[in-house]
């Protein structure tokens, strides 16, 4: 059992930038993504919303990631035998971690809706608002921050649908088994599922 200590306010979008710039874990994670030199990429979802949740909650030990989630966006590799030659790449950069690299400009395909204009757009169509987060680095290689529902339900650890999870009863039965099935609660002791 991890020990919970305290909790850390953590209130912009600045604030998760500079968590994760001085966290060399992480850093070395995006670093290696980079290497692959991708269209509109981005490390994504439980990546760095584990890290926002850990830190609020003073976790002791950061929280296993059950993949680490490389999205880009490219709609001249749409061959998902690219995607598993990308991830073994990245595997034999950085062995260990459970790289999974997605083309979003294929992933409505899987997912039977309108194609994705982009990376960005991808994640705003993810279940939770909490989880539709990426990063990624600039030009300069400082890091950039994706958040199309903004960082207000994450860092007050609440776990909402998107709109677009919202504007379907299909999909909101699947947030809500994903919610179930996910049983956040028990990792992050003090999380909200909001509905609404």
């Amino acid at each position: 059992m991890r020990k919970q200590l305290k909790k850390m306010t953590i209130t912009s979008e600045q604030d998760i930038l500079d968590l994760i710039k001085n966290d060399l874990w992480m850093m070395d994670i995006i670093n290696t993504a980079s290497t692959l030199k991708l269209n509109d990429w981005c490390v994504c979802a439980g990546f760095v919303r584990s890290k926002i949740w850990d830190v609020i909650l003073d976790f002791d030990k950061r929280t296993v990631l059950s993949d680490v989630d490389v999205i880009f966006h490219d709609v001249n590799v749409m061959d998902e035998s690219e995607e598993k030659r990308f991830e073994t790449i990245l595997s034999d950069l950085h062995p260990g971690i459970p790289w999974s690299v997605k083309n979003q400009a294929r992933m409505h395909q899987v997912n039977n809706i309108p194609p994705y204009v982009s990376s960005a757009d991808a994640i705003s169509k993810f279940p939770e608002t909490a989880t539709a987060l990426g990063i990624t680095l600039n030009p300069d290689g400082s890091l950039k921050l994706i958040a199309p529902h903004g960082i207000e339900d994450v860092v007050k650890l609440k776990i909402k649908p998107t709109p677009y999870f919202k504007s379907s009863e299909h999909l909101m039965k699947i947030f809500s088994n994903r919610v179930k099935t996910k049983n956040w609660e028990s990792v992050w002791n003090g999380l909200k599922v909001e509905l609404e």
